[in-house]
Formats: C-alpha cells, structure tokens, sequence
C-alpha cells in the first residue's frame, strides 16, 4: 500500500509535479444541457445544427451516447460527457474496470469530439450514498487512464453536486459543507486541486425559491438588478440568489482551505410549466431567468466574493424530456420544443440576439476573430481598405464608426463591407483566418453594419456560428508552483 496524501496516493501527489498542461476555465462560459430520456427528442445530428444555428459552443451530456457523440465529430462544440449513476458500480470496480470504460467510450472519440470534462455521476453523494465511498477512487482511476492514454491535458475529471451538499448557503461567507460529506469532499477536493480540475455545482435558485416563496423574492431569484441582498459578514452585496449559491460553495471550499478550485455550474435553469404548486413555474419567469443568467455570464465578471473567476454555466436544458420521473415541472425546463423552435424568446449571447428555430431567416455579418494576432489584423484590415476597394473613411477620424478607436472595431467594419460587397459568401469573410461570420448584429450608436439575408431550415448549413477552437490546456501554474504545492502536503505523508 502506497504513501497517502489525505487519502490521495503519493503516486497522484508526484504525478501533480509535472502537470506542464493544468486546466482551468479561464472565460466566461454559457452552455446547455442535452438530454435524451424524451419521446420524440429531435436526431442528434439536427441537433448539432440547432446548437450551431444559435452560436451555443458548449454543451453538457449525461452519458457516452455513440449516436451522440458521432454527431458532435468536427463540430469543435465544447462537450462535457458523464457517466451515468447507474454505472458507477461497474466503472468504480477496478481500476481496469476504469481504463476499459474509457477504452470504450472515450478514446475512440477523443480525436475527432471535442471532450473537455468526464462527470462521474450526478449528485451521488446526495443521492447516490452507496458509492460514496469509492466515488474519489474511481474519479482516480479515470484520471489515470486519461494519463495512459496521453488526454489528461485535454479532459478533466470531476462530479457534479447538488447544493444539499452543503449545510448552510446563507450568509455566504458562513456556508459550510454537511459534516457528514467531509470525509469524502477532502479528498476529492485535493484530487481537484492537484489536477487542475474544478468542483462541479448543479445551483437551482427556482427549488430555493419554489420551496420557500412567502420569503424569498421572485425578483432576487430571476437576477432583476434592482433586488440586492447584504452579505453583512463579508461586507458584500448580491444582485442574486444564483451569485450567492455559487459563493456559497466557494466559502465552503475555504472553511476546508481550499481556495485555488473554481466552480463550475453544471446545472442551472428554470422550468418553464409545473403543477398548481409549483410556485414561479412559466415561460415568463423561464424566459427571465435564462435571459438574465446569459447578460450575467456574458459580462464576463465573477461573484462578489470571486470577481476575478468569470462564470462558467450550463443551462438545464436544451429539450423537454418528458420520460423523466417526478413533478410536472421535471419535464419542462427545455428552451426548445421537439420541433426544435424555441419555446418562448429569449436572447442567450448577451448581444439582442432571439434564439433561432427550424426554419428562420438569418442576417449575417462579417467581423474580426477575438484573440487573434495583431499583426495579421492590421495586415488584413489595410488590404481590406486597399486592394479590397472598401472606402473606410467611415473608421477615419471623424466618422461614424470611428470609436471605439481600436483595432478589432475597425478591422470589424471593414471586413463586413468588404463581405457585404462581395456576394457573402464565407470565402469573403476569412482574411487569412482572422475574420469570421456571424448571425447578430454588431452595429451600435450610429455605427451601423449592412446585413445580408439568409434563409435556411436546421438540418442544412448555416452561417453565422464561428467554431470554438479545440481546447488547448496551457500551462498556468509553474514548476516551482507545483513543487510548492508537493513539498506542503509532505507533512501530511503516513
């Protein structure tokens, strides 16, 4: 039996020095959630479409689908994959029973999906006790294939969990994990920390409110910014119940001293019908929620408690599925109907833009990639208003799009003249690979974009959804950083 790191093995604590590659969600994130356990649930492959139609680059399954995960093949769409409670038993066995799991499921996909997490279960500790124990174990063992198997600087390894898992929420500052789970969450929060991994939170402000309406504001709980409640310990405001859950588990981690792990909400939405008593269950209040939560993601801050740590959210859920089990309200929280057209409106970019359904007419515009390199956008942009034959004194000084005086803005104006001018077609639209296509619109002020017309049924090819590049984990903790974190956990060596 090998040393121990809290309950992580030695061989774990040394593989953490040469971690050259740990991962860390370092921008704002708006996802959904793709569940299949409906009767009529749309093709995968029309439902990639749909994701791209509608700019969506990250999305959460509850399994290993092969229909699924082919269908997302060259998508370069940001997939978290799961494994399903119901074999936790047989993947946890061993840790060969874990390497063949991956073999299966993973590796055959892992080149051409684009896989950036594996949830083990869903919520076990809170409702799944039995494998509680082995939970740890078995996220080890995954992680120990992804190593073999040359992944684990493109996949991290993580469980979701309910906010039962702590035992309180407010005020934040004093929220506290159940005593009873601490057994379990030190171990795997140092296995997080150690992998450059993140502590996965399903966060629910609707069941908060639903359950105890008569003292929670409706207000408060669907992010509306004139509804602030006081941290009075921490000296800090919350906008919303979401923010204060989500430091909630913040605090929690450093009552146990962490402070390093991020969180990132796996499960978060609204339902959009619900029986008589389910309280704040309709569309209006679906719509609210989901609009707001995106304006909140996409201004890219954190909490209050964590302003720097942009939210990284997935948004429960892309379709009804009405063969789940439980209240009305179970069955209703898509933002799709099954004839994949939206069911109610709401704008998931933060940018005015109404999610689009199975057949709708587009306008599309032509702007500059972001992060990108400097000297190819200027290079770009003084062909465009050269060679190109774009007249840009629009972005001279003293025109209308002059300001933002910043390159990105005005390499954006120029790119969709010259792509308005010249047919729309995507090769008018590349700039040697800093231009890009898109289906909102990016005019402002006075500063007005010419758009073009498309019309097109999902299923068929879209513009307008630029591809999320394939996730390179780079190095953000040093040598000396990782050797630090080694040298302080030797104490804790049996």
């Amino acid at each position: 039996m090998g040393w121990k790191v809290h309950g992580i093995s030695f061989y774990l604590a040394l593989q953490a020095l040469f971690i050259l590659h740990l991962i860390h969600p370092a921008d704002a994130t708006l996802g959904v959630i793709y569940g299949t356990q409906g009767s009529n649930v749309p093709i995968p492959s029309s439902v990639v479409q749909l994701l791209k139609t509608n700019g969506v680059q990250h999305i959460r399954i509850y399994d290993t689908n092969q229909d699924v995960l082919k269908a997302f093949a060259g998508s370069e769409i940001q997939v978290i994959i799961g494994i399903p409670n119901s074999q936790l038993a047989e993947v946890g066995r061993t840790n060969a029973t874990a390497a063949k799991w991956l073999a299966d499921n993973v590796v055959p996909y892992a080149g051409s999906v684009n896989i950036t997490a594996i949830a083990v279960g869903s919520e076990v500790l809170t409702s799944f006790g039995s494998f509680s124990t082995s939970l740890v174990r078995t996220m080890m063992w995954i992680h120990d294939a992804l190593i073999a198997n040359g992944l684990d600087s493109q996949i991290r390894v993580s469980t979701p969990h309910s906010t039962d898992i702590l035992a309180t929420t407010f005020p934040p500052s004093q929220a506290t994990f159940n005593r009873t789970l601490v057994p379990v969450l030190m171990p795997m929060l140092q296995f997080l920390s150690l992998t450059g991994s993140y502590l996965m939170l399903n966060v629910y402000p609707y069941y908060t409110y639903q359950s105890n309406f008569q003292a929670v504001d409706l207000q408060y709980a669907l992010f509306q910014p004139a509804t602030q409640v006081a941290d009075t310990y921490a000296n800090l405001m919350y906008p919303s119940l979401f923010d204060a859950l989500v430091d909630a588990g913040y605090y929690a981690m450093q009552a146990l001293n962490f402070s390093t792990v991020d969180i990132v909400v796996t499960e978060t939405g609204w339902p959009h019908t619900g029986d008589a008593n389910e309280v704040g269950a309709s569309t209006v209040n679906a719509a609210q929620y989901n609009g707001n939560l995106a304006k909140r993601t996409n201004n890219k801050t954190g909490t209050p408690f964590k302003p720097q740590t942009p939210l990284v959210v997935y948004i429960y859920e892309l379709f009804n599925e009405d063969l789940r089990t439980g209240a009305t309200s179970e069955r209703n929280y898509g933002i799709f109907g099954n004839d994949m057209n939206p069911i109610y409106n709401v704008d998931l970019t933060g940018q005015g833009r109404i999610l689009a359904g199975n057949s709708t007419q587009y306008q599309t515009w032509c702007v500059a990639k972001k992060e990108v390199s400097q000297q190819g956008l200027q290079q770009a942009l003084d062909w465009t208003c050269g060679q190109g034959g774009v007249n840009c004194s629009v972005i001279s000084k003293g025109g209308a799009c002059y300001l933002p005086d910043t390159l990105d803005s005005h390499a954006s104006w120029a790119f969709n003249a010259y792509y308005q001018k010249n047919g729309n077609g995507p090769n008018t639209c590349d700039f040697r690979g800093v231009g890009q296509i898109v289906s909102y619109n990016p005019s402002y002020s006075s500063c007005i974009y010419q758009a073009s017309n498309v019309t097109t049924t999902v299923g068929g090819s879209v513009p307008g959804s630029p591809a999320s590049p394939r996730v390179e984990f780079k190095s953000s903790v040093t040598f000396g950083c990782l050797l630090l974190i080694f040298l302080v956990n030797l104490r804790y060596f049996l």
